[in-house]
């Protein structure tokens, strides 16, 4: 079985609710997960938007997710630290947590979800940034499950 993310929030490839974006309530859509490779002993999350105006763009960056966890409700509350030992780090917004889809007009953007597998426990402090993130996942990836919506105003 390979290594999935998922959403009922919305199907990949699909549209991205109002509801988690900046012109809704801009909570962060449920997520789940299955079927880790072998060996994982945490997980690590970035969404990001490639097709913002000024290069790629942060939304959300956790990290430190204990193998055990397998799924974030709904709204993930915008905090340091999360209930199961999870990390999270500053969005380009250059906020904690989660900042959703906010587009100029025209063209949806693709917004990506990639969840990494890693053989470690990363051990950065709340509010990292990607690039910090990125350069303590090197040599520790195991796997990647990655999911995509979009949204356009």
């Amino acid at each position: 079985m390979a290594f999935t993310l998922s959403s009922s929030s919305f199907q990949n490839g699909g549209d991205i609710a109002r509801k988690f974006t900046c012109d809704g309530a801009d909570s962060s859509p449920d997520l789940s997960w299955s079927n880790p490779p072998a060996g994982t002993r945490n997980f690590a999350l970035i969404a990001d938007d490639p097709d913002a105006p000024a290069g790629t763009w942060t939304h959300w960056l956790v990290y430190d997710l204990p193998s055990q966890t397998h799924q974030f409700e709904e709204n993930v509350p915008k905090v340091d630290e999360l209930p199961d030992g999870g990390r999270q780090g500053r969005n380009d917004f250059r906020k904690i947590g989660y900042g959703g889809p906010c587009p100029p007009p025209g063209k949806p953007h693709r917004y990506f979800f990639k969840l990494h597998a890693l053989d470690t426990k990363l051990n950065l402090q709340p509010g990292a940034s990607r690039q910090e993130v990125e350069q303590a996942l090197q040599g520790h990836i195991l796997g990647k499950a990655e999911l995509m919506g979009k949204y356009k105003r």
